[in-house]
């Protein structure tokens, strides 16, 4: 594994080289999953089913507006835009070897990646994003040799121009299907009973129902993979100080545009009055595509302002206390699910959306804190994560070994564990 070097003395971002490339990749993922988690946690409690006179009655109305405002403009779509971006970004890692056996062991890892998707889509959770990793995985492959400037206009316009423009002709398909409105009445009542077969049926109806009617999430998903991709080819997040006055440039970018644009979606109501020719087919197009730049180009600003931050000493020190979480997110992300399903629902606890969205997100926050503990304590004892170690092993037919022999933790030691936007891999 090859260590940052050393800046000049002169330099003004560190007098520390960051400890490995992937420590700090590890820990911006683990910062994106946290915001992952309090967004899935919306739905696994039961909260965003609720229609919204119900929420209104809750005790906790009034500050779960706020959270809810806070939530829509910092978090939701924006964590996952950076989870996204990593996964591309580790697809340009494992591509590193462009021999044929790299090339099928990757395809066996997506394939791998997606029995895994499945079972949890239809069997834990039905908002799984692993499933649709996976065939999106496996559609960057004949990306490999694009050029960087087919990897930005493919991810952009995969991101934001194709999904406003096959919108009128897929809508009519859609239209037999139930209504969001109903299906989530249906899932609050199922999710709310006692009954394993009810939550079970009612999960794996919701998944289905889910991946049909998000149609766009495909290309949502290829968008910023391609994007992440691209992103890795030039190394900017695996050697962030020789990209410093980009980074800057992408984060302030980013930070305007996306900023103007989450403005424009919020007071497009007055701007449609004002300006009737918004009204039109071209305005209502535009308008879309407004509405999916906010959310990418803030994430985008997340990641970048992330990496800056990470380069400075202070902040590192307790930036870095996110990899082990980060290196172990698949495990991670399959046992948020459980536990939210363990809690709320009512064929485990039962708690359910009654105390609103205030304690749903401090249940996030203390669940969070507690895998990153736990992903401390297991990487001082394990190579891999539980779930990473059997993807590993399922790729490569063969069984790595997992017990260390060492009791500490490093950046250096532990990184191996790493592939992909979830366990990244440097080969």
């Amino acid at each position: 594994m090859e260590p940052y070097s050393r800046p000049s003395t002169h330099s003004v971002i560190s007098t520390r080289p960051v400890r490995t490339r992937h420590e700090l990749i590890d820990s911006l993922r683990g910062f994106a999953l946290f915001g992952v988690f309090l967004v899935n946690l919306t739905y696994l409690s039961l909260y965003a089913f609720l229609p919204e006179e119900q929420q209104e009655h809750l005790i906790t109305a009034g500050s779960d507006r706020v959270v809810a405002a806070l939530m829509t403009w910092l978090v939701d779509i924006k964590a996952i835009t950076v989870f996204s971006l990593l996964f591309g970004l580790g697809f340009a890692l494992q591509m590193e070897r462009t021999d044929t056996a790299s090339t099928r062991r990757y395809v066996r890892r997506m394939l791998v990646l997606a029995v895994i998707g499945a079972i949890h889509g239809w069997f834990i959770w039905w908002g799984d994003i692993l499933l649709t990793y996976a065939v999106v995985g496996l559609l960057l492959l004949p990306f490999r040799h694009a050029s960087a400037r087919m990897l930005i206009g493919s991810g952009l316009v995969c991101a934001l121009l194709l999904p406003p423009l096959l919108l009128p002709w897929i809508r009519p398909l859609m239209q037999g299907f139930p209504r969001s409105n109903d299906v989530y009445a249906q899932a609050l009542q199922a999710f709310g009973a006692d009954s394993w077969s009810v939550a079970l049926f009612q999960n794996i109806f919701t998944a289905q129902w889910a991946r049909t009617t998000n149609w766009a999430l495909l290309l949502f998903v290829l968008g910023r993979f391609l994007l992440g991709y691209w992103a890795g080819r030039v190394g900017l997040l695996q050697h962030p100080r020789q990209h410093h006055k980009l980074l800057w440039r992408l984060f302030l970018g980013s930070l305007v545009v996306g900023l103007w644009a989450m403005l424009v979606e919020a007071f497009q109501a007055d701007l449609r009055a004002e300006f009737p020719l918004l009204n039109s087919e071209l305005g209502r197009y535009v308008t879309r595509v407004i509405q999916r730049t906010a959310p990418l180009a803030v994430g985008i600003a997340w990641a970048c302002g992330f990496v800056l931050l990470y380069l400075l000493p202070s902040a590192q020190r307790w930036l870095s206390k996110l990899a082990p979480v980060g290196r172990m997110a698949l495990t991670n992300y399959l046992l948020q699910s459980i536990v939210g399903v363990a809690l709320f629902y009512g064929i485990g606890l039962g708690v359910g959306p009654r105390y609103g969205l205030i304690a749903v997100t401090l249940v996030g926050v203390m669940v969070f804190s507690l895998q990153a503990i736990a992903s401390y304590w297991w990487l001082r004892r394990f190579h891999f994560g539980p779930v990473e170690w059997l993807w590993r092993s399922l790729t490569y037919g063969l069984r790595p070994a997992w017990r260390k022999t060492g009791g500490h933790i490093d950046g250096e030691a532990s990184s191996s564990a790493v592939s992909s936007a979830i366990e990244m891999e440097n080969r």
